[in-house]
């Protein structure tokens, strides 16, 4: 070629467009992000129809339930002791007079062990507004107390300094009778009812 057109010296002109590297790097990095999005989308469905770790997760369940007894049911919620075996002192914090006998010989009958019967003493004394308060030992809370209860519905427990099993039943304002027999019975049936069986 002459004229304008000569090419002259050791330079010759790029025939092609020069690479773009860039394009190329993002265009792989698309590619392998796409590749990981498709791989776990198809973990996903695995796991939708075949369950995944529902057989590890339901062991590791089980592992966390309470352990039953021989029978398949837990143990009574509590070991209570008998009216027998417990000895109330039954005392009147009212105006009416043999109020305290009448009750006594009424727990009585119904298996209590009946101790001291008479007049509250001034600290309840005609300041008992309720039906009654259960009064002993610590220990009585989860023992005496419940069994005792059932007999007088709303009877207000309390615990003092005593160290003795016995429980004192101080009748107040609103005791008019003890709860029916079959009331009580079903109270204290409730009380010692098995915990169902765990269902896990």
């Amino acid at each position: 070629m002459g004229g304008k057109y000569r090419i002259t010296g050791n330079t010759y002109p790029r025939m092609r467009r020069p690479r773009r590297r860039g394009k190329l790097v993002l265009a792989a990095t698309a590619s392998v992000v796409a590749l990981g999005l498709a791989g776990w989308g198809t973990m996903q469905l695995i796991d939708v129809f075949t369950g995944g770790d529902r057989k590890t997760d339901a062991a590791d369940h089980k592992t966390d339930c309470p352990s039953a007894g021989p029978s398949g049911a837990a143990a009574p919620v509590r070991a209570l002791p008998k009216p027998k075996k417990i000895t109330v002192n039954v005392y009147n914090a009212t105006t009416r007079g043999g109020l305290a006998k009448k009750a006594a010989d009424e727990l009585e009958k119904r298996g209590f062990t009946i101790g001291k019967v008479g007049n509250a003493p001034a600290a309840y004394d005609k300041k008992v507004p309720g039906p009654g308060v259960l009064l002993g030992a610590p220990s009585a809370t989860n023992g005496s107390f419940p069994v005792l209860g059932t007999q007088l519905h709303g009877a207000l427990p309390k615990t003092d300094a005593r160290r003795t099993a016995d429980v004192d039943l101080i009748l107040g304002k609103k005791f008019t009778a003890f709860d029916t027999p079959a009331a009580a019975a079903a109270a204290l049936a409730e009380l010692t009812k098995p915990a169902p069986a765990p269902s896990c």
